[in-house]
């Protein structure tokens, strides 16, 4: 398995990590199993989120007594110091440690600076100072925020959305943090669950300096990842016609499922609903062609135009007309006019 250095921060660890997001939807005893297993298997990179329920809490049962096997990263979506400051304490004693390894800016809108009037990037750098925290990142998910991170030389890593989806300018943006000596951790590197090639997908990151972090909910998702350790992945010839076909299918304005969105002041699933052209056709489609998301589709005829989707939206996707576009390919699906 290659390994990956997350640039002047020094942490060496495998090319296959483990995202913690979706431990929150399992019990305290599976997520420590997964997590347990995720360790024994190789991996040793941990990325959580103060946002993430309870995900902090699981991590710190399963590593309790065994901090420094482990590499663990956290997040703060704080805009003051003073929630900066709750945010941390609260994430130390969940994960049952005295410091963390990286600490982020959690889906950062702006590149926090010093001297820029929040106090927030003071904050990160005395938490530093005091030994809370090792390192300090920062997520985006806007391209534009992205590249402004990776110009100010402020941070040692940076967290972005990357998978074989990738524009040529995110692939730009990858080639700059290595430029630069700083870490690069792919987040989405399933693009929100519409990749389902994990071979594919681990071949696409081992082209970079990118340390993916896998969203891991069951045994069998971490049993694929882990066999990379067996038998590492390369890309070939045959893995490049298979994602130059996956990426004609799939290009463009698309859904994440991320769920930032929401909730809808009208009750749509659009975290779903807004990706179901996709979904349909890569799960088996019975499963979205039932009373239940036939009513949850329906549910787009009552959108109101508020735009606090499309507001929220961290991908600048227009989500009520990308609404509409899935509810008319889904009843064209229903009432048989197209094929999946």
């Amino acid at each position: 398995m290659k390994k990956i250095t997350l640039g002047k921060t020094g942490i060496t660890t495998p090319q296959n990590a483990f995202g913690a997001l979706p431990i929150q939807r399992v019990s305290l005893e599976e997520a420590v199993k997964l997590l347990r297993g995720a360790y024994e298997g190789g991996m040793t990179f941990f990325d959580t989120a103060r946002a993430y329920s309870d995900s902090e809490v699981k991590i710190g049962a399963a590593f309790d007594g065994m901090r420094d096997k482990v590499f663990i990263a956290s997040k703060t979506m704080a805009t003051t110091p003073e929630k900066f400051w709750e945010d941390l304490d609260t994430t130390l004693t969940n994960l049952r440690t005295d410091y963390l390894d990286i600490y982020q800016f959690h889906c950062a809108k702006t590149c926090f600076a010093p001297g820029d009037g929040t106090g927030m990037y003071e904050a990160m750098l005395e938490a530093k100072k005091q030994g809370k925290i090792r390192h300090i990142g920062i997520t985006a998910h806007l391209i534009g925020v992205a590249e402004e991170i990776v110009d100010s030389g402020l941070y040692e890593t940076l967290q972005f959305p990357f998978s074989y989806l990738a524009s040529d300018r995110d692939i730009a943006l990858v080639r700059s943090c290595q430029t630069k000596d700083m870490g690069f951790i792919a987040m989405k590197g399933l693009a929100g669950g519409l990749l389902t090639n994990s071979r594919a997908c681990m071949a696409f990151m081992s082209q970079f300096e990118a340390l993916p972090i896998w969203g891991i909910q069951r045994e069998e998702e971490l049993e694929q990842w882990l066999s990379f350790f067996q038998n590492e992945v390369r890309m070939t010839p045959e893995e490049s016609a298979f994602i130059e076909e996956d990426r004609k299918n799939l290009l463009g304005d698309f859904c994440r499922g991320c769920g930032y969105c929401m909730p809808c002041t009208v009750g749509i699933q659009i975290n779903q609903c807004a990706r179901m052209s996709q979904l349909i056709r890569r799960a088996p489609s019975e499963n979205f062609k039932g009373e239940f998301w036939q009513g949850e589709m329906n549910k787009i005829e009552d959108c109101i135009d508020c735009g606090l989707c499309k507001s929220r939206c961290p991908y600048g996707l227009d989500t009520p007309n990308l609404l509409r576009k899935n509810l008319a390919d889904y009843r064209d699906i229903i009432d048989g006019r197209v094929e999946v």
